[in-house]
């Protein structure tokens, strides 16, 4: 018997399948892999940030770099300058996030107008079939 059915070592296993729902948080989330995408070409400022990420408050954006920051994804520097400033950038392990995700971005990129194309589809076919 394999560890994968049952075997020895299948709890360790099992185990680090379940942890990985920490990872797919992380991909899944609505706004970090924005945050790490617009960290690609270095460290950039919380206001820079905001503008490039389409949408977001400043509060989520503050929320989802604590967790980044949290997770080992980026770093946050305080630069003591006049006045001072923040600076993000990612980690080692970020920038293999970033290279790890980059595909699934330029999919979704790529078929955006096909998905919201059967998205309308869809309702408009489910509006007319839904019973009152």
């Amino acid at each position: 018997m394999d560890a994968g059915h049952g075997g020895p070592g299948a709890a360790g296993i099992s185990g680090d399948a379940c942890r990985t729902r920490v990872v797919l948080d992380i991909v899944g989330d609505k706004w970090s892999l924005l945050v790490v995408r617009s960290l690609r070409d270095g460290p950039r400022r919380f206001t820079e940030l905001s503008r490039a990420i389409d949408g977001i408050s400043r509060r989520m954006l503050t929320v989802t770099l604590r967790g980044l920051e949290r997770d080992g994804i980026l770093t946050r520097t305080v630069h003591n300058v006049m006045p001072p400033h923040v600076s993000y950038e990612l980690t080692e392990m970020g920038r293999t996030l970033r290279a790890a995700t980059a595909p699934l971005l330029e999919w979704s990129v790529a078929h955006l107008a096909r998905i919201d194309d059967a998205r309308a589809a869809y309702d408009a076919r489910t509006d007319t079939s839904a019973a009152p």
